[in-house]
């Protein structure tokens, strides 16, 4: 009858474990890191600018006062949509890149 302290193979399981619990912890800062981080975007000749974090939280947008034009508003619409759309691209881009380096591209869902 084996002992409880001599289970073949659980040592093997224990430093795993930890080693999976260090990946998690780095994981973790990374994925804070790269939240708080912010990404500016420039459209229109840099008519118009976004800067979002990695939330996807916009956290500042700069228009220039030549684009605003009250007779053509759907052209200030449009650099609106393209600007926060490719800041949005931009993040996930950037999340996705750190988020890879651990899941080593397993397509693991939510990760």
């Amino acid at each position: 009858m084996a002992r409880r302290g001599n289970i073949p193979g659980m040592g093997n399981m224990n430093q795993m474990m930890k080693q999976v619990q260090k990946m998690q912890a780095q994981m973790q800062k990374a994925q804070e890191e790269a939240e708080n981080q912010i990404y500016d975007v420039s459209v229109g000749g840099g008519a118009l600018k976004v800067s979002i974090n990695g939330k996807r939280e916009i956290q500042h947008v700069e228009i220039d006062p030549d684009v605003v034009d009250p007779d053509d508003v759907e052209m200030l619409q449009d650099l609106i949509v393209a600007a926060v759309n490719e800041a949005i691209r931009k993040a996930d881009a950037a999340m996705n890149e750190v988020m890879g380096k651990f899941t080593g591209g397993l397509g693991i869902p939510g990760l």
